[in-house]
């Protein structure tokens, strides 16, 4: 675990936060004050850890259910990111497969505060950018094959769904930064930015919620559902019982996430089976809301959901299991939280639509839920899909 204060950070080049969720009038004039970074070897409950290094600089999230404000003077806030090995060890289940870039720490919290002016803009790195082949952790044979596996364990009554992902690396020359933050432009990229450190860096396009504090309420929006974006795969989304089916298990999910954490009798469905676009898919979105406990503080928040229903399935802890047990390299920067916490703030994205950056390769992952009713060779065009539009921009000169 490295933490450090402000001598340690100061020194650093200067750039506009490009962190998902942060305060847009902010994100002009923000500078980081402290950063935390742990990995599993460094033992602890990194959801403690979070809450206790944000305190530790200005940031109690120990109650939020208490009214806060946003300090324009102060501290404004902090980048959060908790991989999904990271959720699966504060949950209690197993962290799965190791992860294929261990230089990417397993939680970061960085606190950042108000600068008196915009930092100057950076110079364009030189060199220009390179990226060399993709090549995935399973073939397509494989990838049916661990769907076939999931649906042998869903009739044997193990489960009652599991999200498989797969994982690709491709090697590349030049600066990692400016193809990173370009997949915040994907269109439905409502988690779209970056969150850097030394010898890494993450990308994030995330069109779902996995949780935020929005008006004193605690809103998750599980995703669950894909077709192209046609008027036809709209109508097949739509009308799809098996899509449905798939959907509607994993909002009980999370309604059941949440109320182990909410006011008793406040959880409740807002909006359910709405179809959004992301790119060039259309996906089934959810949404779900509940009044904080009195008394909830953002590690037990976090042990609550991370991590996301719709990134494990259901039983949570059971599809774990088949997870840890199906896939070949483990999850890394995906699956995950990245957002922005701060004073009567949450806002984390799930870190689906998601690739990371270490000193010699670009990491993608993608995949989808399995159900009695997946077809395997469906299943695998769907995660081949999910992947397509990433992969282009990342190759974009």
């Amino acid at each position: 675990m490295s933490e450090d204060g402000p001598d340690g950070v100061e020194a650093l080049p200067q750039r506009v936060i490009d962190v998902p969720g942060a305060p847009g009038g902010c994100r002009e004039r923000l500078v980081e004050r402290a950063r935390l970074q742990w990995w599993p070897a460094d033992g602890g409950d990194p959801a403690a850890l979070a809450q206790e290094f944000l305190a530790a600089h200005g940031i109690t999230l120990d109650d939020l259910a208490r009214p806060a404000g946003h300090d324009p003077a102060g501290v404004c806030g902090a980048a959060l990111y908790l991989s999904a090995a990271a959720g699966a060890r504060a949950a209690g289940g197993p962290p799965g497969a190791p992860t294929p870039a261990p230089a990417l720490p397993d939680l970061v919290v960085v606190v950042y505060g108000h600068a008196d002016r915009p930092p100057a803009p950076e110079p364009p790195a030189g060199g220009g950018w390179w990226l060399g082949d993709w090549r995935d952790s399973w073939t397509p044979r494989q990838h049916a094959d661990a769907v076939a596996a999931v649906r042998a364990a869903i009739g044997r009554g193990d489960v009652y769904q599991v999200n498989l992902v797969g994982y690709a690396a491709a090697p590349y020359a030049g600066d990692p930064q400016p193809a990173l933050a370009r997949l915040a432009a994907l269109p439905g990229a409502r988690y779209g930015g970056t969150l850097t450190g030394a010898g890494w860096a993450i990308g994030c396009a995330s069109p779902e919620t996995l949780i935020a504090l929005e008006g004193g309420r605690l809103v998750t929006r599980p995703i669950k559902g894909t077709r192209p974006a046609t008027p036809a795969g709209r109508r097949e989304l739509l009308a799809s019982a098996k899509e449905r089916a798939e959907h509607i298990m994993i909002v009980d999910l999370e309604r059941n996430d949440l109320a182990r954490v909410a006011r008793t009798g406040s959880v409740r469905v807002d909006e359910l089976f709405a179809v959004r676009r992301w790119c060039d898919l259309w996906q089934a979105e959810s949404t779900v809301s509940a009044a904080p406990a009195d008394g909830l503080g953002l590690a037990a928040l976090l042990r609550a959901v991370c991590p996301g229903g719709s990134v494990t399935g259901a039983p949570k802890l059971a599809a774990l299991d088949r997870i840890a047990a199906l896939e070949p390299v483990g999850r890394g920067a995906s699956m995950g939280a990245l957002g922005w916490v701060g004073p009567g703030r949450i806002d984390l994205g799930l870190t689906i639509r998601t690739a990371a950056a270490d000193a010699d390769r670009l990491h993608l992952w993608a995949g989808g839920g399995i159900t009695w009713g997946s077809d395997p060779a469906a299943e695998v065009a769907e995660a081949a899909a999910k992947a397509a539009p990433v992969r282009a921009l990342l190759a974009a000169g």
